[in-house]
């Protein structure tokens, strides 16, 4: 998967569908092309010092990477961390993030 970088694909993403999934929010908007799916990341400084932050970051790429086969191409995604994200376990955290796509997937 790529990488969402630009400010203007946040903000298209955010726009379009939502899906919440416990220690995440996840945007998705629809490109309507067939590139590889992108996908973006937001942790707020609510969520902590810059440490928990970047913790946070890894977990959430690393269950990305995981799951990367149910992503659909052509989709942008941004993934909108909260707290919980640090201590949740990772396998939780895998299984919210199937059942929020299945669900983007699904309005869309």
């Amino acid at each position: 998967m790529d990488r969402l970088t630009r400010r203007a694909d946040f903000l298209a993403a955010r726009d379009g569908l939502r899906a919440p999934a416990g220690p995440f929010l996840i945007q998705a908007r629809k490109r309507n092309d067939t590139r590889a799916p992108r996908v973006g990341f937001t942790v707020t400084k609510k969520a902590g010092n810059a440490v928990e932050r970047n913790r946070i970051r890894r977990r959430l790429r690393a269950a990305v990477k995981s799951i990367s086969d149910k992503a659909q191409p052509g989709f942008d995604y941004v993934l909108i961390a909260r707290r919980e994200a640090i201590v949740t376990p990772f396998a939780n955290l895998i299984n919210d993030l199937e059942r929020a796509l299945k669900q983007l997937h699904q309005a869309s």
